[in-house]
């Protein structure tokens, strides 16, 4: 795990890239989503694809792995028949995966981010991107609280807190985090300059900012043209490094279950979001490897990224153990 001032200082003064959907490379391989548990049921079924999907993203130049691990729990895993201990082992499954492919490809500095999606995805309804629960902070601490306590011990280098979409799990999570010690960035979904739940963004990147956990912020999984003016809301209330990572653009039809209309993340707003200070930058649903790849190979060119010393060697875990 990396410490808190390493991390701090790394995304505070280097550029790093992170990783695209990994739904969208998933589905691109010819595996079908549509249950529930989303990507997180490859970890029982077939975590070897969820490894390729994680070498794809290495390889076209991420510095951040992001786990399978946005849509479990414990809640979401009962409904699909797991047991306590076999989700335990699915989670833990999907932090090995990618720590073994980070081994192999990026020994000079790749890191792992748990990624922590929020109540609405295990409800897969759609409703992280409304942030209308009717749930209290108390009631959303105590979903949060079992697996970013059991995640917490798994050896990931930082927690990905993304698509959060209201203030209530903002600061549900942050108290929680506060719990772990463990380091995370929080990314909120926005829309508007807004939450999803039509709250102001300031307010949420303000109760991050009290947080020592929490080294880094930003938005994910919202349209490219939101990305500005989020970073300029957190920007008014932190110094913290901030981090964009917003869909491709398109717009995505349930029906058909296909993306229709054209990308919007271009290079041109990348670099607007580097003079708003965004050091870390990525894609979310429907950014591809070669998307990220441009994107690696653009920011390269434009202020190139600091290698860092090999880390020690790991013995290669089993994700089965």
């Amino acid at each position: 795990m990396e410490d808190l001032l390493d991390l701090r200082e790394r995304f505070s003064r280097t550029i790093t890239v992170l990783d695209g959907g990994l739904a969208t490379e998933l589905e691109a391989q010819g595996h079908d989503l549509s249950g529930p548990l989303w990507s997180a049921r490859l970890l029982a079924d077939d975590p070897e694809a969820i490894a390729a999907a994680h070498r794809a993203y290495f390889e076209a130049g991420a510095d951040i792995a992001t786990t399978a691990t946005y849509q479990a729990s414990f809640e979401g895993f009962e409904l699909a028949g797991f047991d306590a201990e076999k989700t335990a082992k699915s989670m833990r499954r999907a932090i090995i995966v990618a720590q073994n492919v980070r081994d192999i490809v990026r020994p000079d500095g790749g890191l792992v981010a748990a990624s922590i999606g929020p109540y609405g995805a295990v409800l897969a309804d759609g409703s992280e991107y409304r942030g209308n629960y009717g749930l209290t902070v108390e009631e959303l601490r105590k979903f949060h609280r079992p697996r970013l306590d059991l995640l917490a011990t798994f050896g990931a280098d930082l927690f990905a807190v993304e698509t959060i979409p209201c203030l209530a799990e903002v600061e549900a999570v942050c108290a929680e985090l506060v719990c772990t010690r463990h380091p995370a960035w929080l990314s909120l979904t926005t829309r508007g300059g807004l939450t999803r739940n039509g709250e102001p963004l300031r307010e949420a990147f303000a109760m991050a900012d009290e947080v020592e956990e929490v080294f880094a912020v930003g938005v994910n999984c919202c349209a490219p043209e939101d990305v500005g003016i989020a970073l300029e809301e957190a920007r008014k209330v932190t110094t913290k490094p901030l981090i964009a990572y917003p869909n491709s653009g398109r717009t995505w039809n349930a029906q058909t279950r296909q993306w229709e209309g054209e990308p919007t993340l271009t290079m041109t707003l990348v670099s607007a979001w580097k003079r708003l200070g965004a050091k870390t930058i990525g894609g979310c649903c429907g950014v591809s490897p070669a998307d990220i790849a441009l994107l690696a190979e653009t920011l390269a060119k434009s202020a190139p990224r600091r290698e860092r010393a090999p880390r020690g060697r790991r013995e290669r875990l089993d994700p089965f153990a």
